[in-house]
């Protein structure tokens, strides 16, 4: 009997899986696997817990992130209130300005409206007197009375004048 190869390689292939089981290789590759699914599916849990860590401190997060934007709405309506509050009181406090500062203007312009009638009432007094005078010291000729009156008037008009230019 003549073997061929194709027997020979069979040979070899059932003596190389007897050795293989004489070894434990099965065992071994079975404890590997078993091993490498134990290390897997203490990883898959491992990645559980940190994806329940990860979600519970993402809504912590999220509610610390509402809570804070919630203050800064309070922060920013009452940083509102505030400005238009110093607002109203710079507008009160610049219109009593202003109405202080017009009743005191107004005061000047009566004092110097006052002050103004008083010269113009002592000058035309001072000419009046100055005219009598006059009229007194000269005789009272007709022609000498109205040229009398005529300078007067004269003087009087250029001491309006003068005073109005002051």
């Amino acid at each position: 009997m003549v073997f061929d190869a194709t027997f020979w390689v069979a040979i070899s292939f059932i003596i190389f899986c007897g050795v293989l089981v004489y070894l434990k290789v099965p065992v071994k590759i079975n404890e590997n696997l078993n091993k490498l699914i134990a290390d897997i599916k203490n990883e898959l849990q491992e990645s559980e817990k940190l994806r329940k860590e990860t979600k519970e401190f993402l809504d912590q997060s999220q509610s610390k992130l509402n809570t804070a934007s919630d203050e800064t709405k309070v922060i920013i309506e009452s940083a509102k209130k505030d400005a238009n509050i110093m607002v109203q009181q710079m507008k009160d406090k610049f219109n009593k300005s202003a109405e202080i500062k017009k009743r005191l203007t107004e005061e000047k312009i009566t004092q110097m409206k006052e002050q103004t009638i008083k010269e113009i009432t002592n000058i035309s007094l001072n000419i009046a007197l100055t005219s009598v005078e006059k009229i007194i010291k000269n005789s009272i000729d007709k022609s000498k009375l109205d040229s009398i009156f005529q300078k007067n008037i004269e003087e009087s008009k250029e001491a309006l004048k003068n005073l109005k230019s002051n």
